[in-house]
């Protein structure tokens, strides 16, 4: 449970509250210590999977906590970035800030809802570049009010709201099928069932007709001893 790859999940939690501390300690050097943990705790998301698989310690904890220690690291820099406005140049660029978190509320909405049916929500292809494309512009926006980058952080933001997107309603829209799918094979499961007690119905009738039948033979062998 705490081998390295377990442990470098841990620690993209553990720097979160020390994230936050630039909130209200505003200056140079708490700025350059935060950005810098963002930086690490990112290039860590990419090695605690590859230490997993090349030294096969894969684990169930490691797959439970990568994504909420990926969502938990995102969300706290995306609410940082929306709290200290010198960090964005662009007003406008709150609209995919907000895209992100809403889709990290979405999909550990559908995540939970999934794990209770035992169906699982794979991370696809799309959805580490996204990943990829989120920790980037979040690096580079730890640092916009001490370096200017042009605002080359927030196009970066820009591509990783659309690819969040897309990935949120490709997640969304297999949540949706198997919905569709469980409700028709409940349709089919009642159907299936009507049909087998209408059939039933004639054999019973006809032990109801034989049984009374055998009755009306016995009575009348009785009056006819009589």
């Amino acid at each position: 449970m705490y081998n390295l790859p377990n442990l470098l999940t841990i620690s993209r939690i553990v720097v979160i509250p020390v994230i936050f501390l630039t909130l209200y300690i505003n200056s140079f050097a708490w700025q350059m210590f935060a950005g810098a943990l963002f930086v690490i705790a990112s290039i860590t998301d990419y090695f605690d999977g590859y230490l997993a698989r090349s030294r096969g310690q894969t684990s169930a904890f490691g797959r439970l906590l990568d994504p909420i220690a990926d969502k938990l690291l995102v969300s706290s820099a995306l609410v940082l970035i929306l709290a200290k406005p010198d960090m964005v140049s662009f007003k406008i660029s709150y609209i995919p800030a907000f895209v992100i978190l809403c889709r990290e509320i979405l999909v550990s909405g559908l995540r939970e809802f999934l794990r209770e049916v035992n169906v699982g929500l794979p991370v696809t292809r799309l959805a580490k570049w996204k990943t990829a494309f989120q920790m980037t512009a979040l690096s580079m926006m730890m640092f916009n009010g001490l370096w200017h980058w042009n605002g080359i952080g927030e196009f970066l933001l820009w591509i990783a709201g659309a690819l969040t997107f897309i990935t949120g309603y490709q997640y969304f829209q297999k949540s949706v099928e198997y919905i569709k799918a469980s409700e028709k094979a409940k349709k089919v499961e009642a159907k299936v069932a009507v049909k087998t007690a209408q059939s039933d119905k004639p054999v019973l009738k006809v032990k109801a007709a034989k049984k009374t039948s055998s009755k009306k033979k016995t009575t009348a062998k009785k009056t006819a001893k009589k």
